[in-house]
């Protein structure tokens, strides 16, 4: 029987993904953290650069336009003098920041990114990712950076360029000076950004990525070609050979009953509803969410055992959804053609018994 644990996808800091870049010889700006105003200062004057970004670090998106609740406006910001960077830190650091991709509240800024200003002359977009339908790694490539690649690939298809590579012969010099001519680079700049697509696919593989996505991958007015931001994705599989890399994973800003969850390999999501879901399979579980929303009632989170569970799951996971004053009853809908349906009852019972349930509880175990 094929065993299936529910994994946190890794989520790494902008900071922490640039250092990894760099240590592989990815271009990519000089930069610095700290995680207090006089670190920032500190920061600044060492970069010695004509002008300074200074970045909040969450995980959430939107920073530019997000707001503080020490009043400041935004979550990046340009100035060319030190001290403006200690002055704009004292009022992130600390300072909950509120993004359209936070939670109302916003998350609690424990660290700023201190980074050189480069100026962008042309913007391309430019990743490499695993691929199913060609059994291997497959570079994707646009001269329109910047902006949404899905957008670009809806409206103007054929600025989309797409190339396969071996992966036992590896990327070819041929097929990265071609990348970077589709990507609109000229003259020293072609060479220079086939080396840099060279470099990230080698990082590619040694951290056991499944993705890596730069956008802008872009070129300065002094000639420069530079991975301005990425996002990484890596193989939960091959945390086993990449210890440094996962030990680098920020939960910090996980609600504490997910990190509880994380502990005994359950997949915990809170929502804001009265009904617990309590299912097996993440397709299963969005169903029932969606069964529970069709018929007038509110799912209060999304709860996902995944296959190969054992009875101690079950009850902590049972701890987990009665500790949360907002469940009013507890739906489990268990398919079992992935796991044991014995196992999951002996669970539920003993979960009943010890645990004094209180709420309504209404199980469904098939197959």
């Amino acid at each position: 029987a094929v065993q299936l644990t529910p994994r946190r996808w890794l989520n790494l800091q902008e900071y922490q993904s640039k250092k990894i870049m760099a240590d592989h010889g990815v271009a990519v700006q000089r930069f610095f953290v700290a995680d207090s105003a006089n670190d920032a200062l500190e920061a600044a004057q060492r970069l010695k650069a004509k002008e300074i970004v200074l970045k909040a670090q969450i995980l959430a998106g939107g920073r530019g336009k997000g707001i503080f609740n020490s009043g400041l406006k935004g979550g990046v910001h340009l100035t060319k003098d030190p001290k403006t960077v200690e002055q704009l830190a004292k009022q992130m650091i600390g300072y909950n920041l509120s993004t359209k991709q936070t939670p109302k509240d916003g998350v609690t800024v424990k660290k700023v990114m201190v980074a050189e200003a480069l100026d962008i002359s042309r913007e391309t977009y430019f990743a490499i990712l695993m691929d199913r339908a060609c059994n291997g790694p497959v570079m994707v490539g646009s001269p329109q950076g910047g902006v949404d690649i899905e957008e670009v690939a809806v409206t103007s298809p054929e600025l989309i360029f797409k190339e396969e590579i071996d992966i036992f012969e590896g990327i070819k010099d041929h097929q990265a000076l071609q990348m970077a001519e589709n990507l609109g680079f000229q003259g020293p700049l072609q060479q220079q950004a086939a080396d840099q697509i060279k470099k990230l696919y080698n990082l590619f593989l040694e951290i056991d990525a499944t993705q890596v996505e730069v956008n802008p991958f872009g070129e300065t007015p002094e000639g420069q070609v530079v991975c301005f931001d990425a996002k990484i994705n890596f193989d939960d599989n091959a945390e086993f050979r990449q210890k440094e890399i996962f030990a680098m994973d920020d939960k910090s800003e996980n609600e504490p009953i997910e990190n509880e969850a994380a502990k005994y390999d359950l997949k915990y999501i809170g929502l804001d509803g009265n009904i617990a879901c309590f299912v097996n399979g993440a397709g299963l579980a969005m169903a029932t969410c969606d069964i529970i929303s069709l018929n007038g009632g509110k799912p209060a989170n999304f709860l996902d055992l995944g296959g190969g569970v054992k009875e101690a799951q079950v009850y902590q996971a049972f701890k987990l959804l009665t500790a949360d004053p907002k469940v009013e009853a507890i739906l489990v809908n268990i398919f079992g053609g992935i796991v044991n349906c014995a196992i999951i009852a002996n669970g539920i019972t003993k979960a009943c018994q010890e645990l004094e349930l209180k709420v309504p509880l209404v199980v469904r175990l098939e197959g």
